[in-house]
């Protein structure tokens, strides 16, 4: 327990979680970065002036990691989780793992976190108050499903970072990332989280391929993952076969489109979410992660825009997205967009765009029920309550 000046803000936890497996399965010297990040003050680490600093260094058993994550989840103040390690992709399951001191090939499942678990424990925590900061390899059959799908912990967690592909044969990446973040906070400086990845991010430039993540939910409610690394300008007429690229910036879009959306330019932000999401399934596909991910942010933008009805089936194409990539029913992003094509229906006062859109919101609600009961029971009321109501009645009063 660190303790500091008074602070109206409850105390703070940090959980430092560096692991990788022994022997030659080892593809980052995880338990590096501790001896530096330990030396950083603990405002830095905590986000207040006071609270828990808990190291895990090389972790072997899966529950007992879980149970430490649960715990600082649990607690009432920020969270800041520092993570290095590497990613595993489970092929039977499809699902990605953090390996931990024993993890081998044959015993992921039973020897490593799986991503999942971290993200679940992580949900329930009030939006703006989690922040992540990972330094991470991915194993070589694992680092082209990170690039074409991202990395998330689900909404309202602030998430920056690095992915790498696996180094050469018989050598161990350093946590170069994690290290350029200690080093900013050792010099005194602690700048917001986006000044602070960028810094980081630009102290690696040109230390070869990396998948960058930046994730701030705490400036928007949109959806924010950017799973891609900065790339080249967007031309405005590509020749034909020229390879995709994104739309110019080194930067987050997000903060552009939340400020025009505040600016009143509604029809603005949206077509240049439009123009992020064409990028996207050119690069990766239909229906890819990335797609989806900007489907999700023009959905938020309808409703900031005040279009319920178009917010509404935005979010509802998101979730057949996400279904048709065989997303589990109760996967947190698919609940949530569930969640957020229902409250938007709600507020839908044109009674003939609410009838039309009303089956198929009761259909995905019977297939994605969500955690709040009579959600789905709530819909087919609310739509038999609609065709009760003369036809030309056109608003809701």
């Amino acid at each position: 327990m660190i303790t500091g000046e008074t602070t109206a803000t409850a105390p703070g936890t940090a959980l430092l979680l560096a692991a990788a497996p022994l022997g030659k399965g080892r593809l980052i010297d995880a338990t590096r970065v501790l001896g530096t990040l330990a030396a950083c003050p603990p405002s830095s680490l905590l986000g207040t002036a006071a609270g828990t600093v808990v190291e895990l260094a090389d972790p072997t058993e899966q529950q007992a990691v879980l149970t430490r994550i649960r715990a600082a989840a649990a607690a009432p103040g920020p969270l800041t989780l520092l993570l290095a390690g590497q990613l595993h992709h489970d092929s039977r399951q499809h699902a990605l793992h953090l390996a931990l001191a024993r993890t081998t090939p044959s015993t992921l499942r039973y020897t490593a976190l799986p991503w999942a678990w971290l993200a679940g424990e992580l949900k329930p925590r009030r939006p703006g108050t989690t922040t992540v900061l990972a330094d991470l390899v991915a194993a070589p059959d694992t680092w082209q499903k990170v690039c074409a799908e991202g990395l998330t912990l689900g909404l309202g967690i602030s998430l920056y970072g690095r992915v790498t592909p696996p180094p050469p044969r018989h050598r161990a990446a350093t946590p170069a990332y994690l290290q350029a973040v200690a080093s900013i906070w050792r010099s005194g400086l602690n700048p917001p989280l986006t000044e602070l990845h960028a810094k980081a991010a630009a102290a690696l430039a040109g230390q070869g391929e990396a998948l960058l993540l930046a994730a701030d939910p705490t400036q928007a409610p949109f959806p924010t993952q950017a799973p891609f690394p900065p790339q080249a300008p967007f031309p405005t007429h590509a020749p034909p076969g020229t390879p995709p690229v994104a739309p110019a910036t080194t930067e987050d879009p997000l903060p552009a489109l939340l400020a025009a959306a505040r600016a009143g330019q509604h029809d603005q932000a949206a077509a240049l979410a439009a123009r992020w999401e064409g990028w996207a399934v050119q690069a990766y596909g239909p229906g890819s992660e990335q797609a989806i991910h900007w489907l999700e942010v023009r959905a938020d933008l309808a409703r900031v825009a005040g279009d319920a009805a178009r917010s509404c089936e935005l979010w509802m194409a998101a979730v057949d997205a996400r279904l048709t990539r065989h997303q589990a029913p109760d996967a947190p992003e698919v609940e949530a967009a569930v969640d957020r094509a229902h409250h938007q229906w709600q507020a839908v006062r044109d009674a003939a765009r609410a009838r039309a859109l009303g089956p198929r919101l009761v259909a995905l609600r019977r297939r994605v029920p969500g955690r709040r009961p009579g959600a789905t029971e709530a819909v087919q009321r609310r739509l038999e309550f609609l065709h009760t109501m003369p036809q030309t009645l056109s608003t809701l009063r």
